[in-house]
C-alpha cells in the first residue's frame, strides 16, 4: 500500500510521533483503526542526512508493544534461528532485497541518490535482527509473505488496534 499523505495523516503522525515527521514520502500502511501506522520516507531527510529505514512506524501502541517484544529477548532466538534454519535465512535475505528495491524507487522517485546507505536495509536484514520495529513496518507496509521475522512479530502482537485509535 502506498497512498498520499493528507494535511489530517501529517496531523496525525505528528500527534503518533510527538513531533512533526520528516521527510515523509507516503503512507505505508493504514491501521484498521483508519489512521496511519506507517510511513514510507525518503531515503535523505530535508535536512541532507541518509536515512536507511524506508518503513518507519509511526504507532506508538504497536511501538510499546514491540519494545516489550525486544526486551523479551525475541531477536536474539530469532537470530539463532537464522544461523540454522537455510529457509528462513533465504527469505530474510529476500526481504532485505526488498527493502532495498523499495528504497531505490522512492529515491527515484524523488531525485535521491544516497550512496551512503547503498547496501544497507535496516532492522539487521539480511543476517542479524537488530530492530523488530523495522521488520514489522515492512511486514505491514508489504503484506504477508515478504518479511518473515517481521510476520512474526505481527502475529505476537495482535489486534493492537482493538482498544481504538492510538491518537
Amino acid at each position: 500500500m502506498s497512498e498520499p499523505v493528507t494535511p489530517a495523516d501529517e496531523a496525525t503522525i505528528a500527534a503518533q510521533l510527538g513531533r512533526p515527521p520528516r521527510g515523509m514520502h507516503a503512507i505505508g500502511h493504514r491501521c484498521p483503526c483508519g489512521n496511519p501506522d506507517v510511513v514510507t520516507t525518503e531515503p535523505r531527510l530535508p535536512n541532507g542526512t541518509p536515512f536507511p529505514t524506508t518503513y518507519y512506524l509511526t504507532c506508538p501502541r504497536v511501538n510499546s508493544r514491540i519494545g516489550t517484544l525486544e526486551a523479551s529477548g525475541l531477536m536474539r532466538e530469532m537470530e539463532e534461528r537464522l544461523a540454522t534454519d537455510e529457509d528462513l535465512a533465504a527469505a530474510y535475505r529476500a526481504a532485505h532485497e526488498s527493502y532495498l528495491a523499495d528504497r531505490a524507487a522512492v529515491g527515484e522517485a524523488v531525485g535521491a541518490v544516497v550512496p551512503e546507505i547503498e547496501g544497507i536495509s535496516a532492522g539487521g536484514m539480511p543476517v542479524r535482527v537488530k530492530c523488530l520495529h523495522v521488520l514489522a513496518a515492512h511486514a505491514l507496509a508489504k503484506g504477508p509473505g515478504v518479511n518473515p521475522l517481521g510476520d512474526e512479530v505481527l502475529e505476537a502482537l495482535g489486534e493492537f488496534w482493538a482498544t481504538g485509535p492510538c491518537a
